[in-house]
């Protein structure tokens, strides 16, 4: 079977919506709502995580799958199209996806073990000195199974969004250079959580795809150099393994005037206060499952691509991420 998928950060799409959970039908939120949906509508795809989706509370009388639904109504998206989410965030950003219900089906299918749930609590070397430190998934990724219309799984998608390394407090340089460090070892502890998940998969026999905003990229800072290591290449997996290594959808970036290319977002370095071009949102997928046509949907990059090019105004203004999509057959 052939899908197109895709992951969008759609920049706190809770904003999106009133308190209530009811969308929005006036001034600047909702012409952003629109502009997203004609992103969305552009793409035509069959599966899209969402990162930064509207919040879903503890009790369930909001959730983001209600509210993305009334908003895939609302502007008119596929008709099939159906939102799944997980386990609610501490915050009021959630993981979830939307999905062509009349050629997939996608359930929210959590581990149940007591042994790496990501809702609990875990230990990791993250130093590589044989101490097992704690961390807990802030937002617990999102743990999905994608099946044909007949009930046959076809992969497993997990959808993350993991530690943001930005610092965004005043401080001095060597609080600074402490802070840094202590959420790089918390990205690395999430990502090494995930690459446990995907490797429990992967040797029950079932296809893994991992998508979202990793907050990272591949050898591409100083602290990713520092500590011999990034996020993003914990997430690959173990080159002594390589049957089990995830492979990126796109090619390798290269640094120019303004930074990687290609570029899902930006973000001005503190120090120096330029803007940075970034590849921090990323689609990765196991070997058994074949790929083609990756591409970041950048509009200041892919200037003669003309289905980017018909929506550049509105990705420019949707979010400030964006999305990543690429074809799949499994």
């Amino acid at each position: 079977m052939e899908l197109k998928i895709g992951v969008y950060n759609v920049e706190w799409m809770r904003d999106l919506f009133n308190r209530d959970g009811t969308l929005k039908t006036e001034g600047e939120e909702f012409e952003r709502g629109q502009k997203l949906s004609e992103v969305i509508k552009k793409m035509d795809l069959d599966f899209l995580g969402i990162v930064e989706g509207p919040d879903t509370l503890a009790d369930g009388s909001k959730t983001a799958s209600q509210q993305l639904e009334t908003w895939i109504n609302h502007f008119g998206l596929k008709p099939d199209y159906r939102a799944v989410h997980g386990t609610p965030s501490g915050g009021q950003q959630e993981l979830c996806a939307i999905y062509d219900s009349s050629k997939i089906n996608v359930r929210f299918k959590p581990t149940t073990s007591t042994k790496n749930q990501f809702n609990k609590p875990f230990l990791v070397d993250t130093t590589n000195k044989l101490i097992k430190e704690q961390y807990k998934h802030y937002r617990p990724p999102l743990e999905l199974v994608m099946e044909d219309l007949s009930g046959t799984e076809l992969t497993k998608v997990i959808v993350a969004h993991t530690k943001s390394k930005g610092i965004f407090a005043v401080v001095d340089l060597a609080k600074f250079e402490q802070i840094s460090e202590r959420d790089r070892m918390r990205l690395y502890a999430e990502c090494m959580s995930i690459r446990m998940k995907c490797d429990t998969y992967l040797e029950d026999g079932s296809n893994v795809i991992v998508m979202g905003d990793i907050n990272d990229g591949i050898g591409m800072d100083f602290y990713e150099n520092k500590f011999s290591k990034s996020a993003v290449e914990i997430l690959l997996g173990d080159v002594w393994k390589p049957e089990n290594i995830l492979l990126s959808v796109l090619k390798k970036p290269k640094w120019g005037k303004y930074g990687w290319k290609p570029s899902s977002s930006r973000y001005r370095d503190r120090i120096t206060e330029d803007d940075i071009n970034v590849l921090i949102d990323h689609v990765l997928i196991s070997s058994g499952i074949n790929f083609s046509e990756g591409k970041v949907w950048n509009p200041f990059e892919l200037k003669d691509d003309v289905d980017v090019q018909a929506i550049r105004n509105e990705l420019k203004k949707a979010s400030d991420h964006f999305p990543i999509t690429a074809k799949i057959e499994v």
